[in-house]
């Protein structure tokens, strides 16, 4: 998986390793004093649940990248000087100390690339159509504190 050549958007689904150091490179840009990078990796324990060995992932792939793209462009309408924005997810059974997801952005300062890249992870949670299976030592199920899903301009919107 190789970062685009054009554009400042990078938007992927895939069942292969996540380029973490290949994301950070890519959204560096001379005008953007600030790039953060989030990971999130697969730990040994969930709510309630010790001894995790791996999570499988799987989604509605014809949805994920479109929500990807709309939680793009919610954030650039919230953070107008944002730069690139790369949203990364895997697919598949994922090992523990593995990326699962990588949301990252780039923008001129860092308030704006820290506020963006929370809201990009956040409303991944919230409006990307893609689960979670834990399997830890004694069982397996689905993980837990899933929310429906929902339009990427309703998360962090006061009710």
């Amino acid at each position: 998986m190789e970062a685009p050549v054009d554009g400042d958007d990078w938007f992927e689904l895939t069942d292969h390793e996540l380029p973490v150091q290949a994301a950070y490179g890519w959204a560096v840009q001379p005008e953007c004093g600030a790039v953060v990078l989030f990971s999130g990796t697969i730990r040994n324990h969930a709510e309630g649940r010790s001894g995790v060995e791996h999570l499988t992932y799987e989604a509605y792939e014809e949805q994920v990248v479109p929500r990807f793209a709309a939680i793009a462009a919610e954030l650039r309408r919230r953070w107008p000087t944002v730069g690139r924005v790369g949203i990364l997810h895997r697919t598949g059974r994922i090992a523990l100390g593995e990326s699962s997801v990588i949301a990252v952005v780039s923008a001129p300062h860092r308030p704006a690339a820290f506020d963006a890249a929370r809201f990009a992870i956040d409303a991944l949670k919230e409006s990307a159509p893609i689960w979670k299976h834990e399997v830890w030592s004694d069982g397996a199920d689905w993980g837990t504190g899933a929310t429906p899903v929902r339009d990427a301009s309703a998360v962090g919107a006061t009710e």
